[in-house]
C-alpha cells in the first residue's frame, strides 16, 4: 500500500464520507404511535372504551400499567383491498441488464405479486398469532404489543427477544417452542426460558409514535419496564439487527435485573478499522485471516449495500410509496440493497423456491416472507418502522463496549463474520462465542433449531 500524506488522506476521507455514511447512520431506530386502526384489531375498541372511562385521578395512572389481552382480526375488506391494489400495480419496464445489479428483477416481483394476490392466505398466520398469548400494555405513553409464553419448567430463565427490520414478531415464531419447551427438541429442562417477544415501537401491532425520541435508548428502558411489569426480577435479553442495538443499550444501561445478553449481530469494529473503512482504505496490513475477511465483507457492505438504510436514516417520511403500494412495499422490504447477496439471499431463495448463491432458505418459506410483508401493509407501519433508523444514534457495527456478560453467535450468512479478536475487545465479559455452521442474518427464521441451541448455550453459564 503506498504511503498517503496526512493532508491527502484527510481530503480523501472527507470526500469518501458522503458515500460511506453507513458507518455513521447504518441503521436508525424509530418511534411509536397508534398501531393498527381500531377497526382492524378485535377487542381494541372495547379496550379504548375502558381506558377512556378510567382516565380520572389515580385510576388513570393505574390503568396505564394494565396488561390487556390482544387478538388479531383483520376485516375481510382490508384483505380484499390489498389484493385489489396488488392487481392494479402499474409496472415499470424491465431492467436493462440480465442480472439483479439494478435491483429486484421485474419478473421476480411480478411472480411474487401474482401469488400474493391469488394464492396467499393471511388467515393462516392470523390463526398462528391468535393461538399464542398476545398482549398490549402502555409504557412511557405508548402501547407496546408483545407475545408472552411461559415455560412449563419451573426454573425457566426469563428472556426478552427483539426483532429487527424488515422483520417483526413473525420472524421469531419458530423459536418459541424450542426455547420454552426444550425437552421436546433435544434440550434439557434446565435450558428452558419464559419468553417475551415485543413488537418494536412503530412496528406491527405496537403503536406508531406521534413524536420523535423513540430510539434504542428509550426502547431499552421500555423493555426493562415491561419485564419488571411481568414480574421478572432477573432476566436476559437477545437481539439481532435493530434488536441487537436495543440489547446493546440495555447492556450499557446495565440495570440490576439484566443478567446478560446474547446477540447474533455483534458490534465489534475497532475504531481504527472503522476509520479505515470510512476513508475507503485498502485492507490494513497486520490483520489476521478472519479480520481481513471481515474487513473485505464490510468494505462491500458499506460501499454498495446501505442505500436503503441511508434513505430511512435521513428521509424516512419521503417514502410515501411504501404506504400507498403493497408491491412497492414488498420490493423495498425484499431487496433492501442486497438482492442476491447477503443478508437478503435466504429471502430470495424462499421466494424463488431454489437456493441462490449457495445460501439456502433453510426453514424460511415464501408464505413466511409474505406473512411479514402483509403485516407491514395491514398495520401501515412501513414509514413508522423506517423512522426507527432516523432515531438511531448508535452505530450497530462499531465496538459495543459492553461490560456485562455477553454471548455472541456468528452465522456464516451474516453481513460480516465478527472475528473473535474484535469480539473479545468489544464485549468485555464475553461468556460465549461460536461460529455457527449455517444460517444468516435472519437466523431465527432461517435456522430456528440452530438459533435456539445457540441461545441456550449462550446463557447456560448465567443460570
Amino acid at each position: 500500500m503506498s504511503a498517503i500524506e496526512p493532508d491527502d488522506r484527510s481530503r480523501r476521507c472527507f470526500l469518501k464520507a458522503s458515500s460511506m455514511l453507513s458507518l455513521a447512520v447504518a441503521f436508525k431506530p424509530a418511534t411509536i404511535g397508534e398501531a393498527f386502526a381500531e377497526s382492524r384489531i378485535a377487542g381494541k375498541e372495547d379496550t379504548m372504551a375502558q381506558s377512556s372511562a378510567t382516565q380520572r385521578g389515580s385510576e388513570q395512572a393505574a390503568d396505564k400499567t394494565t396488561i390487556r389481552p390482544f387478538q388479531v382480526n383483520v376485516p375481510e375488506a382490508e384483505l380484499t383491498e390489498l389484493r385489489r391494489r396488488i392487481s392494479s400495480t402499474r409496472w415499470p419496464d424491465r431492467e436493462t441488464v440480465m442480472d439483479e445489479s439494478q435491483g429486484l428483477p421485474l419478473a421476480t416481483i411480478q411472480e411474487l405479486a401474482r401469488y400474493w394476490a391469488t394464492g396467499y392466505d393471511w388467515r393462516k398466520i392470523e390463526a398462528k398469532l391468535n393461538a399464542l398469548p398476545q398482549f398490549i400494555t402502555e409504557i412511557d405513553g405508548l402501547d407496546i404489543h408483545f407475545i408472552h409464553v411461559r415455560s412449563k419448567h419451573e426454573n425457566a430463565l426469563p428472556l426478552i427477544v427483539t426483532h429487527g427490520w424488515p422483520g417483526s414478531v413473525i420472524e421469531q415464531l419458530k423459536i418459541i417452542d424450542p426455547l420454552t419447551n426444550p425437552t421436546a427438541y433435544g434440550g434439557s429442562a434446565s435450558d428452558a426460558f419464559h419468553l417475551v417477544i415485543p413488537s418494536l415501537p412503530g412496528f406491527g401491532f405496537s403503536a406508531r409514535p406521534t413524536t420523535s425520541g423513540w430510539g434504542p435508548e428509550r426502547t431499552a428502558s421500555a423493555w426493562v419496564a415491561l419485564m419488571k411489569r411481568l414480574g421478572y426480577t432477573q432476566f436476559v435479553a437477545q437481539g439481532g439487527d435493530l434488536g441487537a442495538g436495543v440489547c446493546t443499550v440495555m447492556a450499557k444501561h446495565a440495570p440490576p435485573e439484566l443478567l446478560g445478553i446474547h446477540t447474533n449481530f455483534p458490534g465489534t469494529i475497532p475504531s481504527d478499522i472503522a476509520r479505515a473503512l470510512q476513508c475507503g482504505d485498502p485492507t490494513p496490513s497486520g490483520l489476521s485471516a478472519d479480520e481481513k475477511l471481515a474487513y473485505e465483507q464490510l468494505t462491500v457492505l458499506f460501499a454498495k449495500r446501505r442505500a436503503y438504510a441511508q434513505m430511512m436514516a435521513t428521509r424516512p417520511q419521503t417514502l410515501y410509496g411504501l404506504a400507498d403500494s403493497p408491491v412497492c412495499l414488498a420490493a423495498w422490504l425484499f431487496d433492501h440493497g442486497d438482492g442476491w447477496g447477503q443478508p437478503a439471499t435466504p429471502i430470495t431463495s424462499a421466494v424463488l423456491g431454489r437456493t441462490i448463491n449457495g445460501h439456502s432458505a433453510g426453514d424460511l418459506t415464501r408464505d413466511d416472507v409474505l406473512d411479514d410483508f402483509t403485516l407491514y401493509w395491514l398495520t401501515n407501519t412501513a414509514i413508522s418502522a423506517a423512522r426507527f433508523y432516523w432515531e438511531l444514534h448508535l452505530n450497530l457495527y462499531s465496538a459495543a463496549n459492553v461490560s456485562i456478560p455477553a454471548a455472541v453467535s456468528v452465522f456464516p450468512g451474516e453481513n460480516y463474520q465478527a472475528p473473535r479478536s474484535w469480539t473479545e475487545r468489544a464485549y468485555h465479559k464475553l461468556i460465549y462465542y461460536n461460529q455457527v455452521e449455517k444460517g444468516g442474518h435472519y437466523a431465527a427464521w432461517e435456522q430456528p433449531k440452530l438459533f435456539s441451541e445457540e441461545v441456550r448455550a449462550g446463557f447456560r453459564s448465567l443460570r
